[in-house]
């Protein structure tokens, strides 16, 4: 019998985990809303509260839905659908999946049709994630106390450290986006190689040399959209520009990728 990515069975045990978590965010809501009441709180406050976090909600969950969709040609709805709705990241996700795929010899435009793949691609994704989760409440209070004690010394460098450590997560994905890029200027002997297995993993396919162009002119691109939505929601005080930046600029960054591949193959 063929595996099948999107067999029912897979989905109904990603609805039991989805629901279960979406059952722990009303519990706490209703827990939430009784401890504001004991407090004294405004009704008509709380109610705003409520309904101004749902809406803002939906500019991530585009986000996510866009991750899901990118992901689904290899690992169906079911598995990314989990997967970014509960504990992942859409940046972290979509490389963990792309190298397990690499590494079976697959890529993210092919649907896997063995079990062991997607088990394979499953496990990655899980275990990449996971130090987050070991680390977070062992490391956090020694970060935070440090980034206190540096504040009282420095308030200037404490946001100076602050920032380096986002940039160098930042960094991490930089990486690959440009990592092929050196496909531009090794042999003629060497590239040959590469796109003769890129065409063993994707039926076919022909790889060109200006390919490696493709993912740095997207990123170029989602990075200029993104730099224009925060300078008019600076101008016009717009706040929703700021809460979509994000998922405009990556639809305008998958769409453009389309003029960009016919371009440079």
């Amino acid at each position: 019998m063929n595996f099948n990515v999107n067999h029912p069975l897979i989905f109904v045990m990603v609805a039991i985990i989805i629901l279960v978590v979406i059952g722990q965010s009303v519990f706490f809501l209703i827990k939430a809303v009784k401890r504001a009441k004991e407090k004294g709180m405004d009704m008509s406050i709380i109610k705003k509260t409520i309904s101004s976090s749902a809406i803002f909600t939906i500019a991530p969950a585009i986000s996510i839905l866009i991750g899901v969709v990118a992901l689904s040609k290899s690992l169906g709805v079911a598995l990314p659908w989990l997967r970014l709705s509960v504990i992942g990241s859409l940046s972290y996700e979509s490389v963990a999946a792309e190298r397990a795929l690499e590494a079976l010899g697959l890529s993210t435009g092919t649907t896997i049709t063995l079990a062991s793949a997607f088990v394979t691609v499953a496990w990655v994704m899980t275990l990449g994630i996971l130090i987050g989760l070991i680390l977070t409440p062992i490391l956090t209070k020694k970060i935070q106390s440090g980034m206190k004690t540096l504040e009282k010394k420095d308030k200037r460098w404490r946001d100076i450290f602050q920032d380096a450590m986002f940039m160098g997560m930042i960094s991490a994905f930089l990486g690959f986006v440009f990592c092929d890029i050196t496909n531009l200027f090794i042999s003629d002997q060497a590239f040959a190689k590469i796109a003769e297995k890129f065409a063993a993993n994707n039926d076919g396919a022909i790889l060109t040399r200006t390919a490696s162009l493709i993912p740095v002119l997207v990123f170029f691109s989602s990075a200029v959209v993104m730099a224009i939505l925060g300078i008019l929601s600076k101008k016009t005080k717009a706040r929703w520009l700021t809460d979509y930046a994000l998922p405009i600029s990556l639809v305008v960054g998958m769409a453009l990728a389309i003029p960009f591949t016919m371009w440079l193959g």
